[in-house]
């Protein structure tokens, strides 16, 4: 019976407190031990379901864990009993942010942007401008952005999404600059190769170079680099570098859509019709709506004698883009060889006034 007794006495000595559950927990997610602090939180919330400070922090380490839906929840069970705290509604921003849902993200942003402090005003705005611009709502995002920008031109991480957003919304040369400018002040591949990238969409060649070799000094394994190098040496005459980097790039990424589109073109112009075509192949895969890689697949198809394949993609280019004078070009030739002389005479009549707008607008 003593026997007994002490047993269970060593046993109840060995159930921490509530007191304890904490501080383990705590000390677990400070020393980034996730797992432990999950599972002592949850511990701790069997006998103490209602103190916000568990639930809050139980959501932290949830987040920490990249478990974005049950932080979510902890966090909202928290601000059931805290609803004026800023940082827990912050940090559910966070996680809905991080888990890319934009628009829960931007709700919970928009509310803290109403009363948010100067001391984190930047940083909200910053992440509801970027939220409104994967929303779509561009106009909105400058519109936030701009003023702070202006007031806080040092604050790079603001500078960094206004620029994007400016990008997104088609203002692209004053989107350029603020790339440009964060990636020198604060030594940034990732700024480097959005500014290379903006400056090759803008037919800016040499600018493109030189701020993908900025990016590649600072990181040369910086996904999209060989990429954008790749594509700007083909504009630049380079087509030896060019093939090596896009190579380069597709080993790294072997679903880089960019790259096995334009080494796909390349290969084409070499007239390696087999690994143009599988490369090509790869492209529409990837992005079945490009109607540049479904062009140049059907240069492949005409070139390999699959006339009736290569009508139908022009067909499907000139549907989405009907002002695009090069698909009407190869389509009257085609309609021709394939004996459909009308509709290759209307591909003509196209060709000539679309070629007649292009001269007057040169004017």
């Amino acid at each position: 019976m003593r026997a007994a007794a002490f047993l269970l006495m060593a046993l109840a000595g060995q159930q921490p407190t509530p007191e304890q559950l904490f501080h383990d927990a705590v000390a677990a997610q400070g020393r980034g031990d996730d797992t432990i602090a999950i599972r002592d939180y949850r511990e701790l919330l069997k006998v103490r379901p209602d103190v916000v400070e568990v639930h809050a922090n139980l959501g932290a380490a949830l987040a920490h864990a990249g478990r974005f839906d049950e932080a979510i929840a902890e966090y909202k069970v928290a601000l059931t009993k805290a609803p004026n705290n800023a940082a827990l509604r912050m940090n559910l921003a966070l996680a809905y942010y991080k888990k890319n849902d934009w628009q829960n993200a931007a709700n919970e942003l928009a509310f803290l942007n109403q009363s948010a402090p100067d001391a984190v005003k930047a940083r909200v705005v910053t992440l509801l401008g970027d939220c409104y611009s994967h929303l779509n709502r561009d106009k909105d995002a400058i519109g936030l952005l701009e003023p702070l920008v202006a007031a806080q031109p040092d604050n790079l991480d603001l500078a960094w999404v206004y620029g994007r957003v400016l990008i997104h919304a088609g203002r692209t040369k004053e989107g350029l600059l603020q790339a440009e400018r964060v990636a020198q002040r604060g030594n940034s591949a990732e700024a480097y190769l959005l500014a290379g990238q903006t400056a090759l969409e803008l037919n800016e060649f040499e600018r493109a170079k030189t701020d993908g070799d900025a990016a590649q000094k600072i990181n040369a394994q910086l996904p999209g680099l060989q990429t954008l190098r790749g594509r700007t040496l083909v504009y630049l005459g380079d087509d030896a570098g060019a093939k090596t980097a896009l190579e380069a790039a597709l080993r790294f990424d072997p679903k880089d859509f960019d790259a096995h589109l334009t080494l796909g073109a390349m290969l084409n112009t070499e007239r390696d019709l087999p690994n143009a075509r599988l490369h090509l192949d790869e492209a529409i895969k990837l992005n079945p709506n490009s109607t540049l890689a479904r062009y140049e697949l059907a240069r492949v198809e005409r070139s390999q004698g699959e006339l009736e394949k290569a009508a139908r993609d022009f067909e499907t280019v000139i549907q989405v883009e009907p002002k695009w004078l090069l698909p009407h070009v190869e389509l009257a030739a085609l309609y021709f060889k394939l004996k459909r002389p009308q509709d290759g005479q209307k591909e003509r009549e196209i060709v000539d006034r679309l070629t007649e707008e292009q001269e007057k607008k040169g004017k």
